[in-house]
């Protein structure tokens, strides 16, 4: 239906759909589990690569937020909500990158053995007229002391691949977890809390 002369375009009512910027099944899965099903799934696949005095918080946002950008720029459906994050690890001065090998798990267990490490989260939504918003979420762990048995029977289960820091809290690593402190939610990969209220700024209903 078009506007009278002069008048302005009538607002449309319906919601803008959401596209997840992201092929992680946990960020689906915690998605339902708060029941939001996004109408479109699109991985995004950028360059990770660390950039030169680039502190962890900031590396996490600005990967979350290339993520969206990537997506919504090959985007050609109705308009979107474009959700992304990026998750990394940090123990002590390090950054642990996803574990894409058995002994790239292994170093990182060895590493995250006995210590306090906390899980990072940036969160993105990108909006129509490439309205950006943002969100930071941090967990504090502590893993207890690990022995060379548990560390190779982890190794053996192939669960750590392709997980920052080498592990997955929802699986079998749950049993290294002595302390936390935060959001489970987020150390799975998508904090929920801080999710759901930039989905609703952004006008997804929530």
């Amino acid at each position: 239906m078009t506007s009278p002369r002069g008048a302005l375009p009538i607002a449309s009512s319906k919601p803008l759909l959401l596209v997840l910027a992201s092929e992680s099944p946990r960020r689906k899965a915690l998605l339902a589990q708060i029941g939001i099903v996004p109408d479109a799934v699109a991985p995004a696949a950028i360059d990770e690569s660390i950039h030169r005095q680039e502190t962890p918080r900031r590396y996490a946002l600005r990967l979350a937020t290339e993520k969206a950008r990537a997506v919504a720029a090959r985007w050609t459906g109705a308009p979107a909500l474009f959700l992304a994050a990026d998750t990394t690890v940090v123990c002590g001065r390090r950054l642990l990158h996803k574990a894409e090998s058995d002994d790239a798990v292994r170093a990182c267990l060895k590493k995250l053995s006995g210590r306090r490490h906390t899980v990072i989260t940036g969160i993105a939504a990108l909006g129509p007229g490439d309205k950006l918003r943002t969100r930071l979420c941090e967990t504090k762990l502590a893993f207890v002391r690990l022995g060379d048995d548990d560390i190779e029977s982890y190794v053996r289960c192939g669960e750590g691949l392709g997980k920052a820091g080498g592990y997955a809290v929802q699986g079998r690593a749950e049993i290294f977890i002595r302390h936390i402190g935060g959001s489970y939610s987020n150390v799975v990969g998508l904090p929920l809390r801080e999710t759901i209220s930039l989905l609703r700024a952004g006008g997804h209903p929530c």
